[in-house]
């Protein structure tokens, strides 16, 4: 067996159901839209009928759908707009801001020059844009990038900057290479360009020769999927069988999610987790999708407890901050969009695309300004503020701002670049060919799709629909004379009661895991009515302290936050933005508790907008209740306090909110507390300092129900004083409504033999009255100080808005805390 095959019986899910993408279990609870789905069968009128677009040659495991070439798909509607936003923002104008494409100084152009990810991230999406969009300068430029790659191809298959032949560990660093090889294949299906298979051959021939252990090195041994599908593209149009044997070399020598998480940086999790469902097609063994199934479900489990389709990993995923205000870096975005599409494919499962259709609709537009001049290096589902300010607390795993809209050229380099492939891939995606030789409408959207069906036929099916914004598709068929050929139409996960009907009439179909089929003889003018009825949802999400979040159809809905957008710099082509609140924002939502869903009401506006992914523009609201809770702050450098347990105590009167869809707000709450006056509501403290550098105050509130393994436990967060040493420093909660207090526990922070942070030398608690006077809590009883556990100080109970504790910190010495809870 290789390294990476599962021991029979590893997987719950096993046999034709595992190939299917069928869920397990625990993949199921993970995410409310799976719902299981087997590749659609080859039965009814067109069961010997074979695809007309390149299929995977034996003894690759066939598809059950496939893409088709770049230009068959026409959008329209909202999406055409973001297409044209694209255009004439930031990734379709890259070349004016970005000098990492200037053709004289590009190693991609010039092979002695440097060069690295940029130019290919870019490109990938660049070209595509053109393709959907037919824009002449686009195509032209593309055309001209494609022309300077090939170029630089040297004998023995090599391309590209010359330096990258060494960069890695004296071998090619052949990350770079896999966003290049992309955009290579797509210019190729575009244009038909006979140069495209051969420079493909011998990039493949060249990694062929080097050693198994370069897979394991750099950002590609986490990525290698990447290659993978280009290899078997390739050997899909050449039969090659070498190139089946890279693979097989590539797999067992880079990053191993077949087992484990190798990683946790968002985006290699993002790209790398569908790498054994890949190899799965090759090697023939269902147990490698269900590992992919695994790692998705196991990541989304621990740190992707908030709406939108994302997970909490602002660079790196990190244990402890799993909270909505932690942001999915706008690669992650676009890659896992990416990664979702290629598993609809592999699989027919419908999970994966409507998680691609979650990701783009909830969260991508958030990632750049309404004009995409400029993007942001992360976005999360709660921020109630995007300003150009470093945050120095460990609140984020990098410290250098990243929340305001910039080109960012410079400053996150890869975003600006990559994001460009969402929208047009998303465009691409909307039809796929089906091996049975019909059509599939994956993602939903105003569009035209122009493909060869059933006998050889080419038709046209145009779609008609305000979708995601309405719940009717309409598909009308041009063809040349009647053909027979069967049409799959994605049920998403969330809808309860599709309905079907052709020409005013119930039409037959059939169930094909999660889509329908009507399987037919289709005539020039047909028109098939497609019913997705939208209801409104709430979602408990119990892994963010039970907030929750509302849903529409395929949207979730954010706080609509009043933004204020200031101007910090750039220039009047390319200008910079913070946006800030100029409305409250910490409310718990009032819920009726027989049925959360009765507390919403849907309100159609006049809008009509090109741009639906801003307040002003949004055809639909959501109208709500909810109480201010005052107990739910910002820390001292703006950034959103971590959710503590709902429902939240608060007394503050009921007032009238309204929601818009999650992607029309920059400033954004969308996973909410929910409210409650009494019962079993749970008081909200916010917490501040004396003194914090480093290390955040808020991690009190995000270990709230932690049990360190110890006093220098690294896997949580903490709060210090550090670097303030010898000091007298306090830590306090206030409380909106006054609580009750009979006992404190404190987890205290030592790095002994690590760092400069001891237990205190001494410490006391006080509480505040009701005139504002701090007084002394438990003064007779032991103030402990002991690492490794919980020291508990016991006192006569009494009920107030305030607890402070004041340490005095040990001479040449700091502290800190890693929990502090109370007891009534």
């Amino acid at each position: 067996m290789e390294r990476r095959t599962f021991l029979t019986g590893s997987m719950s899910a096993t046999g034709a159901a595992a190939l299917a993408g069928a869920p397990s279990t625990a993949h199921a609870s993970a995410d409310t839209s799976a719902h299981a789905s087997a590749p659609p069968s080859p039965a009814g009128p067109t069961a010997a009928a074979r695809p007309h677009y390149t299929a995977n040659r034996a003894p690759l495991r066939p598809e059950p759908f496939l893409r088709l070439p770049p230009g068959s798909i026409t959008p329209k509607g909202w999406l055409r707009a973001q297409l044209d936003l694209q255009l004439d923002g930031l990734n379709g104008r890259m070349p004016e801001v970005s000098d990492y494409l200037d053709e004289r100084t590009s190693g991609w152009s010039v092979a002695d020059r440097d060069g690295w990810e940029e130019l290919p991230y870019w490109l990938r999406g660049f070209g595509d844009l053109g393709y959907v969009t037919q824009d002449s300068r686009v195509l032209e430029t593309t055309r001209a990038w494609i022309d300077r790659i090939l170029a630089t191809r040297q004998p023995d298959g090599f391309f590209g900057p010359a330096r990258l032949r060494t960069a890695l560990g004296g071998g090619p660093d052949f990350w770079p290479y896999m966003p290049v090889l992309d955009a290579l294949r797509t210019w190729h299906e575009y244009s038909g360009d006979d140069r495209v298979v051969p420079a493909l051959t011998g990039w493949l021939k060249y990694l062929h020769t080097q050693p198994g252990t370069l897979f394991g090195q750099g950002w590609g041994a986490a990525r290698v999927g990447d290659t993978i599908d280009t290899a078997y593209w390739l050997y899909n149009r050449t039969g090659d069988d070498w190139l089946l044997d890279l693979v097989r070399t590539m797999h067992t020598h880079s990053a191993d999610y077949t087992h484990t998480i190798p990683t946790w940086h968002n985006v290699n999790l993002a790209q790398g987790f569908r790498e054994p469902a890949q190899y799965g097609v090759l090697a023939g063994d269902d147990s490698f999708l269900g590992a992919t199934h695994r790692v998705y479900d196991t990541v989304m489990a621990r740190y992707g407890q908030f709406p939108g389709g994302g997970f909490a990993a602002d660079e790196n995923a990190r244990p402890g901050y799993h909270d909505p205000r932690q942001g999915f870096e706008t690669c992650g975005i676009v890659e896992f969009m990416h990664s979702h599409q290629l598993l609809a494919r592999i699989t027919g499962d419908t999970v994966w695309a409507d998680r691609c259709e979650d990701l783009a609709l909830n969260m991508l537009p958030a990632a750049f300004d309404p004009r995409q001049k400029g993007t942001h290096y992360v976005t999360a589902a709660n921020s109630v503020q995007l300003d150009n300010v470093a945050k120095s607390h460990g609140q984020f795993d990098n410290d250098f701002a990243m929340q305001a809209y910039r080109p960012g050229v410079h400053d996150y380099r890869c975003c600006p670049h990559n994001y460009g492939m969402g929208w047009p891939y998303y465009a691409e995606e909307m039809w796929l060919a089906s091996l049975d030789g019909g059509l599939c409408a994956s993602l939903y959207g105003e569009s035209t799709v122009r493909a060869k069906v059933g006998d050889g036929t080419t038709v046209t099916v145009t779609e008609q629909t305000g979708y995601p914004f309405d719940d009717t598709v309409t598909l009308t068929v041009s063809a040349p004379h009647a053909v027979t050929f069967p049409l799959h139409l994605r049920v998403p996960g969330w809808c309860r009661e599709p309905s079907v009907r052709l020409a005013g009439r119930p039409v037959p179909v059939r169930r094909s895991g999660g889509h329908l089929v009507v399987d037919r003889r289709w005539r020039d003018g047909d028109r098939l009515v497609l019913r997705l009825p939208m209801r409104t949802r709430v979602r408990t999400w119990h892994g963010s302290a039970g907030a929750v979040s509302v849903h529409h159809g395929p949207l979730t809905y954010s706080l609509r936050i009043e933004e204020e957008w200031r101007r910090t710099g750039g220039s009047d082509a390319w200008p910079e933005y913070e946006v800030r609140p100029r409305s409250p924002w910490n409310y718990a939502l009032e819920l009726d508790a027989r049925d959360p869903a009765r507390s919403f009401a849907v309100e159609r506006t006049r809008a009509r907008a090109a741009n639906p992914f801003t307040h002003s523009g949004t055809p639909v609201l959501l109208r709500a209740k909810g109480r201010r809770l005052d107990g739910w702050t910002r820390d001292d450098q703006d950034v959103v306090a971590p959710l503590q347990q709902s429902p939240a105590r608060t007394t503050r009167p009921v007032e009238h909110l309204t929601l818009v869809p999650a992607a029309a707000a920059r400033l954004r709450v969308t996973a909410f507390p929910t409210a409650a006056a009494r019962g079993r509501a749970k008081e909200w403290a916010a917490v501040t300092a004396s003194f914090s550098g480093v290390d955040s105050p808020q991690a009190l509130l995000m270990n709230a129900d932690v049990e360190p393994s110890g006093s220098y436990d690294q896997s949580v967060p903490r709060f210090t004083w550090w670097d303030r040493t010898g000091t007298e420093e306090w830590i306090r909660y206030d409380y909106a409504e006054p609580v009750r207090v009979g006992a404190v526990a404190v987890y205290w922070y030592d790095d002994t033999g690590h760092g400069a942070c001891r237990v205190p030398e001494s410490w006391r608690l006080e509480h505040r009255g009701t005139d504002g006077v701090w007084r002394p809590l438990g003064e007779s009883a032991a103030h402990g100080t002991a690492t490794d556990r919980f020291n508990r100080l016991s006192f006569p109970a009494v009920t107030t808005t305030a607890l402070r504790i004041t340490a005095h910190l040990k001479t040449g010495f700091s502290g800190g805390l890693l929990a502090w809870r109370t007891e009534s």
